[in-house]
């Protein structure tokens, strides 16, 4: 049940990453263009501050916070944080899927031996 718990901590950790970052993107291009001075670069995020979807974003990144306390208090920060690189596949393929990017030959290459990375790490 111990193990159990911290495992539920990475997997959370991992998920309001994922939305974080989605959401931020998202809005980020919703937004359009930064402007070039600096006073609307500042309105620019100022307005984006306000956004309700960019707030639930901020309050994710918040529980991703707690939720990688709780999987530390579990795990060795050795063990636990491989599992993080489970975002960069996951992040790959959800913003494909979300975001309309481009899946190249190179992306997948490279989440190819991040996963090697990971399964090479786990058995040690």
């Amino acid at each position: 049940m111990n193990n159990y718990i911290g495992h539920i901590g990475v997997l959370m950790t991992i998920v309001f990453t994922m939305y974080s970052q989605l959401v931020i993107k998202w809005q980020v291009n919703n937004a359009g263009e930064l402007p070039l001075d600096n006073f609307g670069k500042l309105k620019f995020l100022f307005i984006l501050l306000l956004n309700p979807w960019v707030i639930s974003a901020i309050l994710a990144t918040f529980a991703s916070g707690l939720s990688w306390m709780l999987a530390m208090s579990k795990f060795d920060l050795s063990y636990a944080y491989p599992f993080l690189s489970l975002i960069y596949a996951f992040m790959m393929v959800a913003s494909v899927v979300f975001l309309n990017e481009s899946l190249t030959m190179n992306k997948i290459i490279g989440v190819f031996f991040i996963m090697i990375g990971i399964i090479i790490l786990a058995k040690g």
